[in-house]
């Protein structure tokens, strides 16, 4: 990933125009806020209450995994794709596609999240990269 990507340059200021790295913390919490909404939406399928409480549970867990350090900063490719998949998600309003997508969110989000886990630095410093649980590296 090049400076630029990341929200600045070889200067260490931002490049205007392209939005800087984001908090994980942060895209945690809207990934999990759109998890909610889908859980709301598929609790109302009373024969289905149990089984979306358990997707609810594992999909937080899930998501939760995927950010170990909630105050790294990630590219803000990620942030997009995290602010999507939320997009997406709050388009639903039928319960029965919700509990389909309980499912579904967690692990697009797990991949949106670990592909920025080589946490950005601040602008002006070099970047480093994490691999990702799993991955191996040195």
């Amino acid at each position: 990933m090049s400076d630029e990507t990341a929200g600045g340059n070889a200067s260490g200021f931002p490049v205007p125009g392209i939005p800087g790295p984001v908090r994980a913390g942060d895209l945690l919490a809207s990934a999990l806020a759109a998890l909610g909404v889908l859980a709301d939406l598929g609790e109302t399928v009373e024969d289905e209450w149990t089984y979306v409480t358990k997707l609810a549970e594992m999909g937080r867990a899930r998501i939760r995994a995927a950010v170990p350090d909630g105050d790294a900063l990630l590219p803000a490719e990620t942030a997009a794709a995290i602010d999507a998949l939320a997009a997406e998600a709050g388009r639903i309003t039928d319960p029965h596609r919700a509990i389909d997508w309980l499912s579904t969110l967690p692990a697009v989000a797990e991949l949106a999240l670990g592909a920025g886990a080589g946490a950005v630095s601040a602008p002006g410093t070099s970047i480093s990269r994490v691999p990702a649980p799993g991955a191996g590296g040195a």
